[in-house]
């Protein structure tokens, strides 16, 4: 049983030394990587102390990637959620349009971050694992603009389910090893990059895709996707002349939610919605990917956080209509912030998520990634609630185009 968390001065200042955040985080790491990790760490704090890194980053983000995204009123979808609610109830919703970054989604920021760094660690090839393609494409693509070769593994259920993706990863020159093992999805292709990473350490660094795995990489990528919720705090004070009521983000591993939170942790006004996918429902057993509403502490991939397991302990396999989604544990300083109840961690069906995907494709002329889909789901649901001088900013994570052939499928279309 978890001791009580003690509510911190800052939300911003974690994780310690140890890489903990209360109680969640930390290294549990087989011996052979510990001393890459260790690494991987120093050379972390040695880049961020450097201005050249940053304006190096910055430059690329800017110039390479097309930053600052966008922050766009959602005028059409905003009217049609208040014509369903009370006089005077209706959220204004804004999308924070992270989808309009080069290669489709916020994955870009993180591993622009990351390349830089194993270039200075001199590191000679990159890994990554991917589950709906975006970070792979993402690491894809920074390779080959640094012409590095480049190995994503990926769960065999989410290359059959991602094929523009995939293809889009071998135009860019990367090879795409499809992992056979357990459910074939995104925690097993996690588990066989860490196997080869162990087996590589010299020359190779793994580039992650979320704000998961051993310390540092919970920090070090919710460092980079922190240009989202930076940009925002700033563009909403340039439209409204004030700071948004409502975060609203989807969750999975939870990089893109992070990075839009992280600024605003220590606002205290400022309420947080983390959106998991609720699968078929989340009482429903292996039916979903809510680790938080539906998991429990333990270990995964080098970190302690919250994770769908049986009573023996074993790790479940999560559910979701997103392949991006569907990850059986989360970042642990979301499980932090759920225990501290700093952001609320709720949750969205398939059946939401696909219903919501249609309503923004037809009234705002934007294609969302099933991922945000989840995230606009929740939406649909809580600004009606709200009265009209609230302001709700989403984060339109991702673009749909990777997704539109499973949607299709589930609506009856054929090709």
């Amino acid at each position: 049983m978890n001791k009580p968390l003690t509510r911190p001065n800052t939300y911003r200042s974690g994780p310690d030394a140890a890489g903990k955040f209360g109680g969640f985080g930390g290294r549990y790491v087989a011996e052979t990587l510990m001393p890459l990790i260790l690494e991987v760490e120093q050379a972390y704090n040695a880049a961020k102390a450097d201005p050249t890194f940053d304006a190096e980053w910055r430059r690329l983000l800017t110039h390479y990637v097309g930053r600052p995204s966008p922050l766009w009123y959602a005028e059409r979808v905003t009217e049609h959620l208040r014509a369903e609610a009370a006089p005077g109830m209706g959220a204004k919703v804004y999308f924070k349009r992270d989808e309009l970054n080069h290669t489709g989604a916020h994955k870009i920021n993180a591993v622009l971050g990351q390349i830089l760094l194993a270039k200075r660690m001199g590191k000679k090839r990159i890994i990554a694992e991917t589950g709906a393609g975006q970070h792979g494409v993402a690491t894809a693509t920074a390779c080959a603009l640094f012409n590095l070769p480049c190995t994503v593994f990926m769960g065999a259920t989410d290359v059959a389910r991602q094929q523009p993706n995939v293809f889009r990863m071998k135009l860019l020159g990367a090879e795409v090893v499809a992992v056979e093992s357990g459910a074939a999805t995104l925690k097993d292709a996690m588990n066989e990059a860490l196997r080869h990473w162990v087996a590589n350490v010299e020359d190779t660094y793994y580039c992650i895709g979320t704000v998961a795995g051993p310390h540092p990489y919970p920090v070090m990528v919710r460092d980079f996707q922190s240009v989202i919720g930076s940009e925002t705090r700033a563009q909403m004070m340039e439209a409204e002349g004030r700071l948004p009521d409502v975060l609203v983000a989807a969750i999975g591993g939870g990089s893109n939610a992070m990075g839009l939170f992280h600024p605003f942790l220590d606002d205290a006004d400022v309420r947080m919605l983390g959106v998991e996918a609720g699968g078929h429902g989340v009482d429903t057993v292996t039916g979903h990917a809510a680790s938080l509403t539906g998991g429990r502490p333990g270990v995964l991939h080098g970190n302690r956080t919250y994770l769908l397991q049986d009573e023996h302990g074993q790790i479940l396999e999560g559910h979701s209509i997103s392949a991006g989604l569907d990850y059986p544990g989360v970042g642990p300083e979301h499980a932090w912030l759920h225990e501290l109840g700093r952001v609320e961690y709720v949750n969205a069906t398939d059946d939401e998520a696909l219903a919501a995907f249609q309503l923004c494709s037809r009234l705002e002329g934007i294609i969302p990634a099933l991922e945000p889909a989840h995230a606009l789901a929740h939406v649909i649901k809580v600004a009606p609630t709200l009265p009209e001088s609230t302001l709700i900013v989403m984060n339109m994570c991702g673009r749909g185009d990777k997704d539109i052939f499973t949607v299709a499928r589930l609506l009856g279309e054929e090709f």
